[in-house]
């Protein structure tokens, strides 16, 4: 990897990790196209320049983070099913899904198509979803949130696409649930960093770690950048257009790149 390589792949994953257009998918789909071989370093990359995604969180919403001990605790819940599913099974993922294109495009394409039709059945006036009797967070739809964040494993489906339609299908509106994505990054990201770090201690010793301090600082400024987009995109548009983006996404790459 040189500092070009480092420069694009930390603003794909910047800009992408708290769009519903799954950020690791974005990675793997561009990290082919630079000819980037799918080495144990790469993925380590891949996984490490989260922190600066995390801290771009953390530092917008300090605030809320320190004044909302019922919000810690409701995140703690909703990070239960990822914690299980994510330390049984980092092995296939770190060695199988990750770098595997098919299973990218797949979840892509797929995941497009979902975020569609639940935007449709949302829109729909009968539907009891559409106007819940309560807003408010409950530790029950925290641990829904949360159920639905562990699909995020497969590369391409999406944390934050996973996470939001969690939260709308709970009856959370679409402000709410995409907070609360953000905020559900940081134990979540924190935790498959750390622990990919801590396995893969002795190649980051080995050279790699300014590599990873500097894509950790690109990853930080793009996500800020795409975080406070976000916050002002939902206030007037629904996630269609994403639905759109990821299925001719995965079309082309298909097409032209398979």
């Amino acid at each position: 990897m040189n500092l070009i390589h480092v420069l694009i792949l930390s603003a794909v994953e910047g800009i992408t990790e708290f769009l519903p257009i799954s950020s690791t998918g974005h990675l793997i789909l561009v990290s082919r196209i630079l000819n980037l071989e799918s080495s144990d370093f790469l993925k380590t990359f891949q996984i490490v320049i989260q922190l600066g995604a995390i801290i771009a969180v953390v530092v917008l919403y300090s605030k809320k983070l320190l004044t909302g001990g019922a919000l810690i605790k409701k995140l703690a819940v909703a990070f239960i099913p990822t914690a299980i599913v994510g330390f049984t099974l980092y092995p296939l993922i770190k060695g199988a899904l990750l770098g595997s294109s098919s299973i990218t495009l797949n979840a892509l394409f797929w995941g497009g198509v979902a975020i569609i039709f639940i935007e449709k059945f949302l829109k729909n006036p009968k539907s009891e979803i559409r106007n819940p009797k309560s807003n408010e967070l409950t530790y029950k739809q925290a641990l829904v949130i949360g159920t639905f964040q562990s699909l995020s494993v497969i590369p391409g489906v999406s944390r934050a696409a996973a996470t939001i339609v969690g939260g709308l299908l709970t009856g959370l509106d679409r402000e709410k649930a995409t907070e609360f994505s953000f905020l559900l990054a940081i134990p979540t990201m924190f935790a498959a960093t750390t622990l990919d770090i801590y396995r893969s201690r002795q190649m980051i010793a080995q050279g790699g770690f300014l590599t990873l301090f500097m894509g950790s600082v690109l990853a930080f400024f793009f996500a800020t950048l795409a975080v406070k987009f976000l916050i002002v995109y939902i206030k007037k548009h629904d996630f269609t257009v994403f639905g759109i983006y990821r299925i001719v996404l995965a079309i082309l790459f298909w097409i032209f790149a398979k």
